[in-house]
């Protein structure tokens, strides 16, 4: 009987099922910390950078100190000589601590503007009713204290004496000729509140040209009634005093 060759037998291999379609689930919102979080994660670099400047902020924040109040002054806007007729141009406003203002400082252009320096000022300093010729010229003197103008028979004299310095006012009535008389004294160690010769112009009280030998002293009320109107008994001089002795120095 001829052998017979052994096939193994084939299956058939089961049929592949289509996969089943599932409807994919609503994707989730993501909340806003959720973005956030996934955003410093892939810049950290960047988020580090963030962090440090918002810290810095801070403490600068912290170690600075407040503004401090300030209030509006007057400065002379340049080197002012005594006796100049005050314009807008020669004045600015300047923002000062409240500490700074002292009694007398003026804060309206429109108080100063057309008055006259009675003492120089430099650039930047304030200005007070104290500096203007007028009663600001007698603040701090005793009461009853006049300001006396004085016209000096030698005009130039007045470039050796300057606003503050103390005087003897002179009364001499010998003319160096026939008439001889004793010099008298009439006041003694009275402040210089203004000079014609520094600067000084024509004031709001004065016609022009009659500056010339001028000067402002401050007087109290026997030494004002001696010194009014003694230019037309003879001739007026000065001399410088010391501010202590009361003696003469020039």
């Amino acid at each position: 009987m001829p052998a017979t060759l052994f096939r193994p037998s084939r299956r058939k291999a089961p049929p592949r099922r289509a996969p089943r379609r599932t409807l994919a689930a609503p994707a989730m919102k993501r909340r806003p910390g959720h973005r956030m979080t996934l955003w410093l994660s892939r810049n950290r670099r960047l988020s580090v950078a963030l962090l440090l400047c918002i810290a810095a902020s801070i403490t600068v924040h912290q170690l600075t100190p407040p503004p401090a109040d300030t209030v509006t002054a007057l400065a002379a806007a340049r080197d002012l000589p005594a006796g100049a007729a005050m314009v807008v141009s020669d004045l600015e406003e300047v923002q000062i601590p409240p500490g700074m203002m002292t009694s007398g400082s003026l804060q309206k252009s429109s108080d100063v503007t057309g008055k006259q320096l009675a003492a120089p000022l430099r650039k930047g300093q304030l200005v007070t009713d104290a500096q203007l010729l007028g009663p600001g010229l007698l603040a701090g003197t005793p009461p009853g204290s006049a300001a006396v103008p004085l016209r000096m028979a030698d005009p130039s004299s007045i470039q050796l004496v300057s606003p503050g310095q103390l005087v003897n006012v002179v009364l001499t009535r010998a003319n160096g000729y026939d008439q001889q008389a004793p010099s008298e004294v009439l006041a003694s160690a009275v402040p210089v509140l203004w000079t014609s010769g520094q600067g000084g112009k024509t004031g709001q009280w004065l016609g022009t040209g009659e500056t010339d030998g001028l000067i402002v002293v401050a007087a109290d009320p026997e030494q004002a009634a001696r010194l009014a109107g003694a230019s037309t008994q003879g001739k007026l001089f000065f001399v410088l005093v010391g501010p202590q002795s009361g003696q003469a120095v020039g």
